[in-house]
């Protein structure tokens, strides 16, 4: 009996692991709708590139101390970081070959300096340290590159909150960002690994706001795509009406909000506007005529 619950405990930790394996794949791969859009326009357009630097640290960290030679038993940890260090490398370098001069250079900057860090652990780690002080200080930094990359999706929230457009907001990555936050605190619980579970907690925690700033922002946008086409003031309209022998001037167009991001809302307030001045002109030579 005990050897059969030995063995549900070995299969629950493996099947754990192999299941936040799969949800970082799915991470690793959401971003390509967003890459091939930058591809194709040449333009990273007000995409971050901070999150995929600070995923590229945290996986070439973790690989580190997923190995045997700093930490036994949790291999499936290297295996997914090695995998998630070669897309968030391909990631970042698409980034810098389409971003403007300024941020290709502090992208450029960034890239260099995850590569000197994680060289300098790797070299403090080996020369400094016995295997047991190896792990400990491999898995703090690991925690401490966990958070980081967690908290890396703040900066996207603030752009969601401040455009209130969940445009660059990918929805799969906030998904898939929770569900291997939840599958590797599981595999960290059951092997009873303080390095593990701890950041990975505090990124269930963070992907559950994530999720619910999404939810709420999306219903938002929907709401606001069924309002009309054009809005406009009661004070503009009476400003228009009062102007009867002058044309309406296009710096009237702001009296008129199209609905953001349409070309066709744009062009339906412009025909609009056109409108207004021709019926001014009819209106000015009607006037004339009775006079």
């Amino acid at each position: 009996m005990v050897s059969s619950a030995a063995s549900f405990y070995g299969i629950g930790t493996y099947a754990a692991g192999i299941a936040g394996n799969l949800f970082a794949f799915v991470l690793f791969v959401s971003p390509i709708p967003t890459f091939k859009r930058i591809v194709r326009n040449k333009s990273i357009e007000q995409f971050s590139g901070l999150p995929y630097v600070y995923s590229l640290l945290n996986c070439l960290i973790c690989m580190w101390y997923g190995l045997p030679c700093v930490s036994y038993g949790v291999i499936l940890v290297a295996t997914v970081n090695s995998i998630g260090a070669a897309f968030q490398l391909v990631y970042v370098t698409l980034f810098i070959i389409y971003a403007d001069t300024t941020r290709r250079m502090k992208m450029s900057g960034l890239l260099i300096a995850v590569f000197c860090v994680f060289s300098l652990i790797i070299y403090v780690s080996l020369e400094l340290f016995d295997h047991q002080a190896r792990q400990t200080l491999v898995g703090y930094l690991s925690v401490a590159s966990l958070i980081s990359m967690f908290a890396s999706p703040l900066f996207i929230i603030h752009l969601v909150i401040q455009t209130r457009s969940v445009e660059f907001m990918p929805f799969y990555l906030s998904l898939a960002t929770f569900l291997m936050s939840v599958s590797f605190f599981a595999y960290g619980m059951l092997l009873h690994d303080f390095f593990i579970y701890i950041p990975n907690g505090i990124g269930t925690v963070l992907g559950v706001i994530q999720l619910l700033v999404y939810a709420y922002y999306s219903r938002k946008s929907r709401e606001e795509s069924r309002l009309p086409l054009l809005r406009f003031s009661t004070r503009a309209i009476l400003k228009a009406s009062s102007s009867l022998y002058a044309p309406l001037r296009w710096q009237s167009i702001t009296s008129f909000q199209p609905m953001p991001s349409s070309d066709y809302h744009i062009t339906c307030s412009m025909l609009f506007c056109i409108d207004i001045q021709e019926s001014h002109r009819r209106n000015r030579k009607h006037v004339r005529r009775i006079t």
